[in-house]
């Protein structure tokens, strides 16, 4: 559980005390997060080789999908919004979690790959 909660709060998978991100992003100002190539602690380099981030995309795009669909039941069915309003609110929120989707992503995949140099 403790890498889940690691994974979860973007922390080094290595020393589980530097922050894999230099800064949160700002969704309002379409400021993407920065990523620190290494960590600032124990210097763990997180890119393992060019393109390694690409598939984290897949797992953004899972996030997102669970999301929507969370939405669309909670909206449509349990609240019983109209059709275009649920479109609306899924489109905002998928806007607002964008950069925490991002982050998510790209920490699960650095975890995702980790091995522990014993």
């Amino acid at each position: 559980m403790g890498k889940v909660i690691n994974a979860l709060n973007c922390k080094c998978p290595n020393c589980k005390e530097g922050k894999i991100f230099r800064d949160g992003g700002n969704i309002i100002l379409l400021h993407i997060p920065e990523m620190n190539h290494r960590c600032p602690v124990c210097s763990y380099k997180f890119e393992r080789e060019t393109g390694f981030f690409f598939g984290a995309m897949f797992v953004s795009y899972a996030l997102a999908a669970a999301e929507m669909i969370t939405s669309l039941v909670v909206f449509w069915y349990f609240i019983d919004f109209s059709p275009l309003s649920v479109f609306a609110i899924i489109v905002v929120i998928a806007f607002l979690l964008s950069t925490i989707n991002f982050k998510l992503s790209r920490s699960f995949w650095i975890y995702l790959f980790y091995k522990n140099k014993v």
